[in-house]
């Protein structure tokens, strides 16, 4: 009698995972899933991979419509790229550093601060910014008692600031750094988040100054040219940090991780063996179940979707981060060769004049780029958005919310008084306007309180990890090492199946 094929084998539920966005965090969460030998699956909603590392093509150029460098505060992000075989692609950017504009004019950019804090007052770019009143006041950190600023669980970086170094460091120096980076005023930022370690390491050093320099001692990413001016505070990839996106992908599907993008999740359930996603792409229902759910997205969405399943999380939903606007400019302008403002400028939110809040000049921060693009030719990129606290009626004037033919508009305005270079509409070769909205998580004072309080419901959930910029921090450096540092936990804790409720 003949025998009848086997069935094919179903996978052991406990062997599965599902993860819920195809950003930086999520994929590297299969990643390490897929690696401890489970089967993964990963939904995104949109149809491209990477979240807000993007790329664009603008003028035959292949750019970054997102990230565009990654913090050397540690070695994560590095690290990332050696393993996916992209090692030898990280660069250091230019070395001629960034300014600043003022209210009385543009002044360079201290090169040794962290969150613009410099590590010397005394430094001639600082004293510049500063003037000598302001310098002096600054230096008295030296002497205060280290208590001072790092006591108390919480505290925003402007009252740090303003303590240790007083105002002029806070208002010249700090507030533009801060308002590029993290979209945001100084005073509603958790300093803990946006620099961690920081104050630790002012409680050991005795002095704010000296935990700045510290940070800035920490050696990330290598300097194969030997640029580093005083320690290079960030570094890149040559081609761009979107491709660090495309090898992390092509590394999944090496794995055998199925990836499903155009497929957004509406709901998910915890059952018996573990978590029940639902899903829709194409316009049709999609069922998953899996021992394991990672939750990828960003903080309201993720409160959103896990509040029916976990209701103790709605009273910690985060507030939504700033939309912020990219304008990005190809143009045809031999006059930028001589990089006017080093690799960028940014502004003071008290300069008047300026609606934007930034300006990379990403020809003259990285040389490979320049290379790419030829003489001549300069590719600007413009943000818009900053986030000021209270509601969004209050928030409406923000430039970030104008339509893409003024914010154009804006952008030339801007661009030729920021770079002493007039800038017409002639001398344009491409320009694209890339809208994020919520990109940039927004960590309130107290932040750092209310994650802990977020990861301690999860992990009584079982069999569910929560990743991504909200909880992690801002920025790929705090991403990618937060989200390595869950998972090993995860695994290594071996979580049961949750009971159903």
């Amino acid at each position: 009698m003949r025998s009848r094929p086997a069935a094919p084998a179903t996978p052991d539920p406990k062997a599965t995972a599902v993860v819920v966005g195809g950003g930086i965090s999520g994929l590297l969460a299969a990643r390490g899933l897929a690696a401890a030998g489970l089967a993964v699956t990963v939904l995104e909603a949109r149809e491209e991979w990477g979240g807000c590392v993007g790329r664009h093509v603008l003028g035959g150029l292949a750019l970054d419509s997102g990230a565009e460098s990654f913090a050397t505060r540690s070695t994560a992000v590095a690290d990332l790229a050696r393993d996916l075989g992209l090692g030898e692609n990280i660069v250091a950017p230019h070395p001629g550093g960034a300014w600043v504009q003022l209210p009385d004019g543009p002044q360079e950019l201290p090169k040794t601060g962290v969150l613009g804090i410099p590590a010397n007052p005394w430094d001639p770019e600082v004293r510049r910014s500063l003037g000598l009143a302001g310098a002096l006041r600054a230096s008295l950190d030296r002497w205060l008692p280290a208590a001072v600023g790092a006591g108390g669980d919480v505290t925003s970086v402007a009252s740090l600031v303003r303590a240790r170094m007083g105002r002029r460091v806070l208002d010249r120096l700090v507030s533009p750094v801060v308002g590029g980076v993290h979209s945001a005023d100084p005073g509603l930022l958790d300093v803990d988040m946006v620099a961690p370690g920081l104050r630790a390491a002012m409680r050991s050093t005795g002095s704010l100054a000296a935990a700045v320099a510290q940070q800035r001692r920490v050696v990330g990413a290598p300097d194969p040219a030997g640029t580093k001016k005083a320690g290079s505070a960030v570094a890149g990839l040559a081609g761009g940090m979107n491709t660090l996106v495309s090898a992390l992908v092509a590394d999944l599907r090496s794995r055998g991780v199925t990836l499903l993008p155009g497929t957004r999740v509406e709901a998910v359930v915890r059952t018996e063996g573990g978590w029940h996603v639902s899903a829709v792409a194409g316009g049709e229902q999609r069922e998953y179940d899996a021992g394991r759910l990672v939750v990828a997205l960003d903080g309201p969405a993720a409160v959103g979707l896990l509040e029916p399943a976990l209701p103790e999380l709605a009273a910690l939903r985060p507030a939504s981060g700033p939309l912020v606007s990219l304008v990005s400019l190809v143009v045809d302008k031999p006059e930028l060769d001589s990089r006017p403002r080093g690799t960028g400028i940014l502004v003071a939110p008290q300069a008047p004049g300026f609606q934007a809040k930034a300006l990379t000049h990403a020809t003259a921060k990285w040389d490979w780029l320049a290379g790419e693009a030829g003489p001549g030719t300069h590719v600007l990129r413009l943000s818009y958005g900053r986030a000021h606290g209270g509601t969004a009626a209050e928030n409406a004037d923000d430039p970030a919310a104008l339509n893409d033919a003024d914010l154009f508009d804006a952008a030339l305005r801007d661009a030729s008084a920021l770079l002493g270079v007039p800038l017409g509409k002639d001398d344009v070769l491409d320009w694209d306007v890339v809208r994020w909205a919520g990109a940039l998580p927004f960590a309130a004072v107290g932040h750092r309180q209310r994650v802990a309080e977020v990861r301690k419901i999860s992990g009584r959930a079982g069999g569910l990890l929560l990743v991504g910029g909200w909880l992690a921090g801002n920025g790929l450096a705090a991403v990618v090492a937060d989200t390595a540092r869950q998972l090993e936990a995860e695994l290594r804790a071996g979580v049961p199946a949750p009971k159903s409720r």
